[in-house]
């Protein structure tokens, strides 16, 4: 089965967006640098990402890993799902109580499960031996707390929010990480990754 990495990008002092879902400066990085990551590919989302040197190594083999991305409602209607065509991977399994709006984009591999045990186990499916990206906030809280997450990443921006949507949501219990493995200095951005403590 493919590793389980909680991967976003946050702000300084831990959050993902303000109470308004804006992102502010949080995915600048991702376009203000001179290095694609990946080649133009109208298919995908994000075919304009431009990343610094130091960053395009690390965010391509992300990227390239990924075969299925986990992520909750609120972020699924916010991007109306990429419009069926997600950054990387290949399938996205939504956590919501919801379906699938009727009609959307028949043909993307999208699968909407309502619990995040259910989730992980339909995207370790899907993905098989490569990653399974899910993104941070709620959704990601509740998949940490229930033991399901291998790695954190964090894709950390130089800004303070002060208050909004944070990066492990809601949790409330403490979780251990290993010391970090992946310590990145980009443009505008540190990118860490840290081993769940078993």
């Amino acid at each position: 089965m493919g590793t389980v990495i909680m991967h976003h990008v946050v702000s300084v002092d831990g959050f993902i967006a303000d109470e308004h879902d804006n992102v502010g400066p949080l995915f600048d990085w991702y376009t203000s640098g001179d290095t694609p990551v990946t080649e133009t590919d109208e298919s995908r989302a994000g075919n304009d990402t431009r990343v610094s040197a130091a960053s395009a190594p690390y965010v391509r083999s992300m990227w390239a890993g990924i075969g299925a991305i986990v992520m909750g409602r609120n972020l699924f209607d916010l991007t109306n799902g990429w419009e069926g065509r997600p950054p990387a991977g290949d399938h996205v399994v939504v956590v919501s109580h919801r379906p699938k709006p009727e009609g959307w984009h028949p043909e993307a591999s999208y699968h909407f499960v309502d619990n995040v045990k259910d989730a992980i186990a339909k995207a370790q499916e899907l993905a098989g031996d490569r990653i399974i990206a899910v993104n941070g906030g709620e959704v990601g809280g509740q998949i940490l707390a229930a033991g399901l997450v291998d790695e954190v990443a964090m894709d950390v921006v130089p800004v303070v929010f002060g208050s909004g949507k944070r990066y492990f949501g809601g949790i409330d219990t403490q979780h251990l990480l290993e010391d970090p493995h992946v310590v990145i200095q980009g443009d505008r951005v540190l990118h860490l990754k840290f081993k769940v403590r078993r």
